[in-house]
């Protein structure tokens, strides 16, 4: 559940399987102005990825069923999100595999909350440092960012989840070259093409006119899409 606050408010999603330390993050953030939403595993955190954009993630090593390293490995095949990773292993040579998968920053459990909060801000700060460099793909009334995964359209914000983020960076990055389903779905981690075809479909509401008759992301019968910007 995600609670109210301010509509600019940076939004976290906090992975651990630990009830008493989610609801304790989860205040103590909410008290520092964060918008954040909870999950108690990995299959439950890209569930949530999937219906909201995030900010960062803070992710528990130990996590049930899929561990919180493969869980990061994972988004890093569409997603540059920010990742903190938590542990209550003090071995070195894990906070040498947080890092290896993909997580920014490593804190180990037990950890003061000021602690984990100036952690938060510097990674957030140097996010955004890195962001200011991005280069924006404009076609036609839109404009993309493919660094902050952020879609306008006449100056105003569409929102993307962050499926739709994963295929416009990947379309963005490569105009004019047609990508078969089975390639989008292997580098979005979609079980098989088909969804691929549901998730094109909802794209296109957002980044066409016209969606039936698709100016930019067009199909290639028998073989994939193709996205034509200007």
């Amino acid at each position: 559940m995600t609670e109210e606050v301010a509509a600019d408010a940076r939004h976290l999603l906090v992975v651990d399987d630990d009830r008493r330390l989610r609801d304790l993050l989860k205040r103590f953030l909410l008290e520092r102005g964060y918008r954040v939403t909870t999950a108690v595993d990995a299959e439950d955190g890209l569930a949530r990825m999937n219906g909201m954009a995030f900010d960062m993630l803070v992710v528990d090593v130990m996590l049930p069923n899929q561990s919180g390293l493969d869980f990061v490995a994972q988004i890093r095949r569409t997603s540059q999100v920010p990742v903190l990773m938590l542990t209550a292993l003090g071995d070195p040579s894990e906070r040498i595999r947080g890092l290896e998968a993909g997580a920014d920053d490593y804190l180990a459990k037990p950890f003061e909350p000021r602690e984990l909060l100036l952690r938060i801000e510097a990674i957030l700060r140097r996010s955004e440092q890195a962001q200011t460099g991005s280069r924006e793909i404009r076609y036609g009334e839109y404009v993309f960012d493919p660094v902050r995964g952020l879609l306008s359209r006449d100056g105003k914000p569409l929102g993307l989840t962050s499926s739709e983020v994963a295929l416009l960076r990947i379309f963005t990055a490569s105009p004019g070259l047609t990508i078969s389903r089975a390639e989008l779905a292997e580098r979005t981690g979609t079980s098989e093409g088909r969804a691929i075809d549901v998730q094109i479909t909802r794209l296109r509401r957002k980044i066409e006119a016209d969606p039936k008759n698709p100016r930019f992301l067009q199909t290639v019968w028998g073989e994939g899409y193709v996205f034509w910007a200007d």
